[in-house]
């Protein structure tokens, strides 16, 4: 039956008829696989920018409390190299400012406890004009680094997972981000690094937290520089117990200092009533709302 069938050339209609099938096919799934094949390699490739910075910090993190590297942050440390640290400081001026705004920067992005000897530190060593720009800067920077590495990995799809209500208490923030990060950064009561990764799961935007984190913390921050610029007397006369114990060849010896000298009741209240002033806008612009509601409410 395939002879009476032949065309010009001796090419069946069959054969024909198949081939001329077969080819676009073929060409079809070979696109389907190279696209399919593409979209998994572009979507490993946003995974991995996603979640590598937050990966990163948490090795880092790990890294820092496995090796005990964060205990280097105490008065014991200082004490014992503040020779040698106002010896640099003299010699390498920019240097040193650089050098501890870097370590600030770790010690923020990290979570690691201590920033806030570190901002009394800064006072010590620099004065309370470099010193507090000096951390002012540096808690800014550390802050939103976390905030970024936060939202780019989180951001609001965890909180929109949450229900209904954390949408709504997320929105409520959104809607007044400025005035509420102002208030948690002004009263020292909040975790720091809590307040760095709420507003990212919330969706505020960067400029906003940039700008309520640098403004919020200049008051804690330069009285603690401030108050840390006065404690030379007070540190000289650990420094001369702290040394003597040492040389009488004992392996218990401790800086005593205790950090309500610092952290006064005074201060905390200071910084509170401050925070409660940043929340005024916020609480006028609530019952301006509830007075509209209630006189358009009869019209209605």
């Amino acid at each position: 039956m395939t002879v009476t069938a032949l065309l010009p050339g001796g090419v069946s209609c069959i054969a024909l008829s198949v081939n001329t099938k077969k080819r676009p096919e073929t060409k079809t799934m070979t696109v389907h696989q190279s696209s399919a094949n593409t979209d998994d390699g572009s979507t490993l490739r946003v995974r991995l920018r996603r979640y590598a910075p937050i990966a990163v910090i948490v090795l880092a993190m790990v890294a820092v409390f496995a090796t005990g590297a964060h205990r280097h942050i105490s008065l014991e440390t200082l004490v014992r190299h503040r020779m040698a640290i106002d010896a640099f400081i003299a010699a390498h001026g920019v240097v040193a400012v650089a050098a501890y705004m870097a370590i600030y920067i770790a010690v923020v992005a990290l979570s690691i406890p201590g920033s806030l000897f570190l901002s009394i530190s800064g006072g010590i060593l620099f004065g309370v004009a470099v010193g507090g720009i000096a951390t002012m800067i540096s808690a800014t920077i550390g802050a939103t680094i976390i905030f970024t590495v936060a939202r780019s990995a989180c951001g609001e799809s965890l909180v929109r997972r949450a229900g209904p209500l954390a949408c709504k208490l997320a929105d409520g923030f959104k809607a007044d981000a400025f005035n509420y990060l102002l208030f948690l950064r002004l009263v020292p009561a909040f975790p720091f690094f809590l307040v760095n990764l709420v507003p990212a799961l919330a969706g505020v935007r960067l400029p906003t937290f940039v700008a309520a984190t640098a403004i919020g913390i200049i008051p804690a921050t330069f009285a603690f520089t401030f108050l840390g610029s006065g404690l030379d007397s007070v540190i000289a006369t650990q420094e001369g117990v702290y040394r003597a114990c040492l040389a009488a060849g004992r392996t218990n010896c401790q800086i005593q200092f205790d950090i309500g000298m610092i952290a006064t009741p005074r201060l905390l209240a200071s910084l509170a009533t401050l925070g409660v002033i940043a929340l005024i806008p916020v609480i006028v612009k609530r019952l301006r709302a509830r007075t509209t509601d209630s006189r358009a409410a009869p019209l209605s």
